[in-house]
């Protein structure tokens, strides 16, 4: 995904097309679901593409006929039912790369490529090529592990005197080890990011500075920004890495940055993609309280969910805090107007009159009430959830 978001950058920079096509020569791994992920995950990170996508498997009958045209030439030859290309045998087959620079490959190592299986079906090396050719693609942007497939094509698309596109052999992505990233390393899917709560727009930032940089300083660019930026030429030749560290930070900071109301409307709507029925209504007032505090939305169940599911707090984290339960539930039964403002004033009058300082005194009451001793603003929470469901829940936890 961070090499297609380099295509369409660089597509998109340029006025150009960005092409989907799935490279599915291999019947075996011809899995409907898995091309429908992989549109769903262009789609939600913004990355359209223009045409129809296309799918190698429909031009087969095509690079039949190229190859039976090549063998007619003397390009190529049957073995075995199948047919296979004449790979030169001497000098070099080499290309200036984008990224790489000068690449040149020794032609007596390069094996005479099998075009067309016997089975009919046209290999990777060949389609792939052959689609370049009849799509007119001028650039070919992709993982540096292609590298060894680039001289096999460049002579393939020679051979059928088509125009050679240029080739940028974009740096692989390892984790945080130096290895590449798999799921040792944590989620490595945008479905599984998306299922995290990560936004769409951090998404791509973060990925978009995997292998370039416009600047060596830059790190927060809108998508606007990104492909007025993009060039191939900044981008790296160094494997990158992936930092969710970074990637939580960076997300943090696009949130913080949304107006209250679409935040608000970015949670409703991932919380009931993720199933949680939780009234909207209550989900908009909870986010102010947690703008600030959460890095991914999907922080925001743990972080808050005290305000939609009744809590169990753990008693060892309560200590002996009875006198101070007492003290608050005694200063909220009354209290008017129960708000944040006038809370804060009742509960640290109450802590007051017990000499406890304000951490002592009100941990407790935080734990009684969200269940846990990390939560939203004190005050402000309790204010949400009302006097009911406040005083029943610091009884609840005197009752134990």
């Amino acid at each position: 995904m961070r090499t297609a978001l380099f295509n369409w950058l660089f597509a998109r920079h340029d006025s150009g097309e960005f092409r989907l096509r799935i490279e599915n020569t291999d019947t075996t791994r011809e899995v409907a679901e898995a091309v429908d992920q992989i549109q769903d995950s262009l789609r939600w990170l913004g990355l359209d593409w223009d045409g129809p996508a296309t799918f190698q498997l429909d031009r087969m009958d095509d690079c039949r006929e190229v190859a039976q045209r090549l063998v007619a030439e003397g390009k190529a030859y049957e073995d075995d039912g199948a047919i296979r290309f004449r790979m030169p045998d001497e000098g070099v087959t080499a290309w200036d790369d984008v990224v790489r620079g000068r690449v040149e490959f020794p032609n007596e190592k390069l094996e005479d490529v099998v075009l067309v299986r016997s089975d009919g079906r046209s290999t990777y090396n060949f389609a792939s090529p052959m689609e370049d050719v009849w799509d007119g693609i001028t650039h070919v942007i992709r993982g540096d592990d292609h590298i060894s497939n680039t001289p096999k094509q460049l002579n393939i698309i020679r051979a059928v005197g088509a125009e050679v596109p240029v080739y940028a052999h974009v740096p692989m992505v390892y984790g945080s080890d130096g290895k590449k990233l798999s799921k040792r390393h944590g989620a490595v899917s945008v479905e599984e990011f998306r299922h995290a709560g990560y936004l769409p727009d951090a998404l791509v930032n973060f990925l978009a500075l995997l292998g370039w940089a416009p600047d060596g300083e830059t790190t927060i660019m809108s998508r606007a920004e990104l492909i007025e930026r993009f060039s191939l030429e900044r981008v790296s030749q160094s494997p990158a890495q992936f930092d969710y560290d970074k990637l939580d930070w960076m997300n943090g900071m696009y949130l913080r940055a949304m107006p209250l109301d679409d935040f608000a409307h970015a949670l409703i709507l991932y919380l009931g993609e993720q199933g949680y029925d939780w009234d909207a209504e209550l989900v908009r007032k909870t986010a102010p309280l947690v703008q600030e505090k959460i890095a991914r939305l999907g922080e925001f169940p743990g972080f808050a969910g005290f305000f939609f599911e009744d809590v169990e707090p753990n008693p060892d984290d309560l200590g002996d805090a009875t006198p101070m339960l007492e003290a608050a539930q005694a200063a909220l039964e009354g209290l008017e107007p129960f708000t944040a403002e006038a809370i804060e004033a009742a509960l640290r009058a109450a802590a007051d009159e017990l000499g406890l300082k304000p951490r002592q005194a009100f941990q407790p009451i935080r734990v009684a009430v969200t269940g846990s001793k990390v939560s939203p603003g004190l005050f402000e929470s309790i204010e949400l959830l009302g006097r009911e469901t406040t005083l029943a829940r610091l009884s609840a936890v005197r009752a134990v």
